[in-house]
């Protein structure tokens, strides 16, 4: 449960905000009888043709001393290509009880290769090292695709996309959005509340997402950022919730 809450962070924003210099959000994350189990906050900020996206997420209350306050961090680091964030670097931190595990995707554009370094930490001192080079290239990673899904999908025609990401490599780099029909937004209503919103559907085949199939249902502001996403029937306990705060 502990990765589920974590792992959904980067998901939550959606959004091509290409004129803004500087844009945070925060969300808070809650699931079932628990209630609040983190808090995740987003950061991205452009400089001339180059962006740093950063996510930070933590654990709180009684789920923070039961996970040894388990903490994750994500950066993504880039150029600007026609309006869209192309990803150079990707790094993944994951921290608890005293141990710390680090992925580093360095995206190399001339080759069409992505060479990915695993370095897992205890108490500060390494224990473990691997480098491969994956099996498929893309120019985003799991940040940049979802800031770029504005200009990859179109909100108002129903369509299923298979999309790609470093970072997703669990799946073979293959992320899947669906845009709903307008008869399944009583659906999306009932689960994510009724507003001036666009709703989608992503599909995320990996492990840390402990539900039948990984069904994230969001529902995407004005502004074009997640103000509320839900994960589909997780194990033991039902929904996970995460809504924008600030």
């Amino acid at each position: 449960m502990k990765k589920t809450v974590l792992g959904l962070l980067f998901m939550l924003l959606l959004a091509s905000v290409m004129e803004a210099k500087v844009l945070d959000a925060r969300y808070s994350i809650s699931y079932g009888v628990f209630g609040q189990l983190g808090i995740c906050d987003a950061h991205l900020e452009t400089h001339g043709n180059a962006y740093l996206i950063e996510i930070n997420a933590r654990t709180t209350g009684i789920v923070k001393r039961l996970s040894g306050n388990r903490q994750e961090k994500y950066i993504s680091r880039g150029h600007i290509e026609e309006g869209m964030l192309v990803s150079d670097s990707f790094r993944v931190r994951r921290s608890h009880s005293g141990k710390v595990e680090t992925k580093i995707y360095e995206i190399d554009h001339q080759t069409q290769k992505v060479t990915k370094t695993t370095v897992k930490k205890k108490k500060g001192k390494v224990y473990g090292r691997s480098s491969k080079i994956l099996d498929f290239y893309s120019k985003d990673d799991l940040l940049t695709l979802y800031f770029n899904l504005p200009s990859k999908v179109t909100l108002l025609l129903p369509k299923t996309y298979e999309l790609t990401a470093v970072g997703a490599e669990k799946q073979g780099g293959k992320v899947t959005v669906i845009v709903p029909p307008a008869k399944a937004y009583p659906r999306y209503e009932k689960m994510l509340g009724k507003g001036d919103f666009s709703y989608l559907t992503a599909i995320v085949y990996q492990k840390l997402f402990e539900s039948n199939r990984g069904e994230l249902m969001l529902a995407i502001g004005k502004d074009g950022i997640a103000q509320k996403a839900v994960l589909k029937d997780l194990i033991l306990y039902g929904d996970l919730k995460a809504v924008r705060i600030k």
